[in-house]
């Protein structure tokens, strides 16, 4: 069963074609797959997923960590003796979460297409996320309080535990219309995005972007992709440590997870963002 997600649609074994196994990353061999259950066989396992994937997601928090304090007080007093985001600080921010949102994009379709993953190319792409977020996260601090980003953490935290709850509890099947559907408003939701800042060059944007009623409805419609996105994530991965993949392809399953969860922390940021401002 092929799968829908750029992510994981280079690899056989995400597409649920366990024939292959390997005796070591880059070894192949052909016959019956074979189940392995620990870190350090040559294959994807669990272990080695969450170990790549603590290695990615790290990468993403401390390049984050590293903006937020490299950029220092951001805050200033104008003439009225009033505390306001100081024009220069809030420039370089917005510069380096364009670089890092951009920059990010283009990585994550350059390992999404990539018929081999690249450990290299993954962990840019997690340094760049933090770039972006490490901005994105000190601009919304400052003009919103200082619940805005606390709460969007624990709330991620709380939709991938949830998610996965859920996810082995119900004993969630994804099937072929399921990836296929959630695929399709995945790129529909990217491209309507991508649209809507083009415009806001022009001064014609229509707020899917924004912090207002739109922005609201695109976030919480975001935040339930994410949700959705992650389900086909934990599925994807179950399908690639079944098909006995090399460990190596556990990057990719880490690569898969870090832009979901990613996705899922700016949504809450920009919802919590949006109820703090009324």
């Amino acid at each position: 069963m092929k799968s829908n997600n750029p992510v994981f649609n280079r690899s056989e074994g995400f597409n649920g074609k366990g024939g292959t196994t390997y005796a070591n990353v880059g070894d192949t061999t052909y016959g019956s797959p074979i189940t392995h259950t620990g870190a350090g066989t040559g294959r994807m396992t669990i272990d080695t997923v969450v170990q790549k994937t603590g290695l990615t997601l790290g990468t993403v928090i401390l390049t984050a960590a590293i903006v937020w304090v490299a950029t220092g007080d951001v805050l200033t007093t104008n003439v009225s003796g009033q505390t306001v985001l100081d024009s220069d600080k809030a420039s370089m921010l917005y510069t380096l979460s364009l670089v890092g949102a951009f920059g990010g994009f283009a990585l994550s379709m350059v390992n999404s297409f990539k018929k081999v993953i690249s450990p290299a190319l993954v962990i840019a792409y997690a340094a760049l996320e933090g770039l972006f977020i490490g901005a994105m996260s000190k601009v919304f601090q400052v003009e919103f309080g200082g619940g805005v980003v606390p709460g969007a953490v624990l709330g991620t935290v709380a939709a991938v535990a949830g998610t996965l709850a859920a996810y082995k509890y119900f004993n969630i099947k994804v099937g072929t219309k399921f990836r296929m559907w959630v695929t399709g408003m995945m790129f529909g939701f990217v491209a309507v995005t991508l649209l809507d800042f083009v415009l806001s060059i022009f001064h014609a944007s229509f707020g899917f972007n924004g912090l207002g009623g739109m922005g609201l409805i695109s976030s919480v419609i975001g935040l339930g992709l994410g949700v959705l996105m992650l389900i086909m994530d934990f599925d994807f991965v179950e399908r690639g440590i079944a098909a006995g993949l090399p460990e190596n392809e556990s990057w990719r399953a880490a690569f898969g997870l870090t832009v979901t969860i990613v996705w899922i922390y700016i949504e809450l940021l920009r919802i919590i963002a949006i109820f703090t401002r009324r």
